[in-house]
């Protein structure tokens, strides 16, 4: 059987650091676009708007423009992605191992990403800032560009699909049980960073690969 390792992105590959409080940045970023800001904005933002299916990302550019179409105010020129995407530029530090990691991984087959991001353009900016590269990766998927969110089977499915794989042939490496772990719910494997660091995967990704052969 053939097998594909993949990665997550956000506290497994990179530590990126995101907005402490997410509403008031994307509210600033709004602000210098010229949409006004509803005095309740907090409430807003934090409120659902779009009924999604389980398992659905909405993308957050949609969100913000549904919270602010609920207190009557439209978003003219794409302002809410642009304010968005600015709000959640990212500062970013790779992880001590994680290019080692994904050479051993690369010597075992391909090669991919899976990222739960609602955020327009952050996973590819977050590459582009770290010590990662895109080459590094034969698929990359985030939440809001296939439109599921781990652990929701179609997220994995996507990936495998991309990576010329079924989705049980998958050693899926995260840092969370609760959402990286859905891989175990497709006939995968999961890998633990926090059980695993970084430094013993190269060992772990070729014992695994080995037993699967």
């Amino acid at each position: 059987m053939s097998v594909a390792i993949a990665f997550d992105l956000f506290g497994t590959l990179v530590a990126a650091e995101r907005p402490a409080d997410p509403a008031a940045a994307v509210a600033a970023e709004l602000r210098k676009r010229d949409v006004t800001v509803p005095a309740d904005w907090q409430a807003a933002y934090s409120e659902p708007h779009i009924d999604a299916p389980t398992g659905a990302e909405v993308p957050l550019p949609a969100h913000v423009s549904a919270a602010l179409a609920s207190r009557g105010v439209e978003t003219p020129n794409n302002a809410a992605r642009r304010a968005v995407v600015a709000a959640f530029d990212p500062t970013v530090d790779t992880r001590t191992g994680a290019i080692e990691a994904l050479r051993a991984a690369r010597e075992c087959g391909p090669v991919g990403l899976l990222s739960n991001c609602s955020v327009p353009e952050l996973v590819g900016r977050t590459l582009i800032r770290s010590k990662l590269s895109r080459e590094e990766f034969d698929a990359i998927v985030s939440s809001v560009a296939c439109g599921w969110r781990k652990p929701d089977s179609r997220a994995f499915e996507t990936l495998a699909d991309q990576l010329g794989v079924s989705v049980d042939s998958l050693i899926y490496i995260g840092d969370n049980p609760a959402t990286d772990g859905g891989i175990e719910d497709c006939g995968g494997k999961f890998i633990h960073v926090d059980t695993c660091p970084l430094s013993e995967l190269p060992a772990r990704i070729e014992t695994e690969v080995s037993e699967d052969a």
